[in-house]
């Protein structure tokens, strides 16, 4: 039996029925539907009344996760599949969506996308964080998007020390410093002055936070590189945040390593759309003017 994973952002006006009318259809073609228990009873169906309900949060087994929702629930998804080497696929029902293979007026063109079995995966780059004092492992992490060692305090800035590939780059007081993938270019990294890096590139990038420097511009390296943050002894406490989800304590003296991730995230693709139109559709850019692709260019 075929099985669908299914999350959904319950919280919205109108996605609980999306969510219902997901669940129908898939079980009308007999595909077996599991729900978090507790997203369960906004759905409006009883764990008793489905085939599978996931205990836990595993995805184990399943042919996909199905989202429904904005990039922040794709990004919760995230940390259900990626173990399990199962692919999301995510209907914006949020604002931007950067995440999502399909829009809020494709929910249902979707699943009938999944039933015929009629999609494509990509892998995605992630980051592995390891958080050391003294030489003692305090924290670990991973992220889909970025990495983010942030200061603690308002009123203070961290003072770190920046290396790349065991070889020191520069020293900063700062409010912080984003690791990224180039998943994660359009997010964090973005709006802290970091460049937009297509997809296909396989990079890790490093964008400080407001660095008082006159050296802090933001840097992609290669998706070998080893990008590594110690904060310094005379520094305040900060914290490191997972995607903005999963944050680590950060204490003076700690050293926090990123690298690429072994275990990469499946995302579903629908159809081939060039990255550069999904930059103009999601970010609203303007193109008045463009007279078509110029035939030799």
């Amino acid at each position: 039996m075929r099985s669908v994973l299914l999350l959904a952002h319950t919280g919205r006006p109108g996605n609980a029925d999306a969510a219902r009318r997901v669940v129908e259809r898939l079980q009308e073609a007999g595909v077996e539907v599991r729900v978090l228990p507790e997203e369960a009873a906004d759905v409006g169906l009883s764990p008793a009344g489905l085939t599978g309900v996931v205990v836990g949060g595993s995805a184990q087994g399943v042919e996909l996760v199905l989202v429904l929702g904005g990039d922040g629930t794709i990004l919760r998804a995230a940390e259900i599949a990626r173990d399990c080497g199962v692919p999301l696929l995510g209907v914006n029902l949020g604002r931007v969506g950067f995440l999502a293979a399909a829009e809020s007026e494709e929910v249902d063109a979707t699943v009938e996308r999944v039933l015929a079995r009629d999609y494509r995966v990509e892998e995605r780059t992630t980051l592995e964080v390891t958080v050391r004092l003294d030489g003692q492992v305090t924290g670990t992490g991973w992220a889909l998007n970025e990495a983010s060692v942030e200061k603690g305090a308002r009123q203070r800035m961290l003072e770190l020390v920046v290396e790349v590939d065991g070889r020191p780059l520069s020293r900063w007081g700062c409010d912080g410093v984003v690791c990224a993938t180039p998943t994660g270019s359009t997010a964090y990294a973005f709006s802290a002055g970091g460049p937009i890096v297509w997809p296909g590139v396989e990079a890790l990038l490093l964008v400080p936070i407001s660095a008082h420097a006159l050296f802090s511009r933001p840097l992609v390296a290669a998706p070998t590189s080893v990008f590594t943050v110690d904060i310094l002894p005379e520094s305040t406490p900060g914290v490191m945040w997972c995607d903005g989800r999963r944050p680590v304590d950060l204490q003076p003296g700690d050293r926090v390593v990123v690298r690429r991730g072994a275990l990469p995230v499946h995302v579903v693709r629908l159809r081939p759309q060039p990255f550069t139109d999904r930059l103009v559709a999601k970010f609203g850019l303007p193109v008045q003017g463009w007279r078509g692709a110029q035939t030799g260019d």
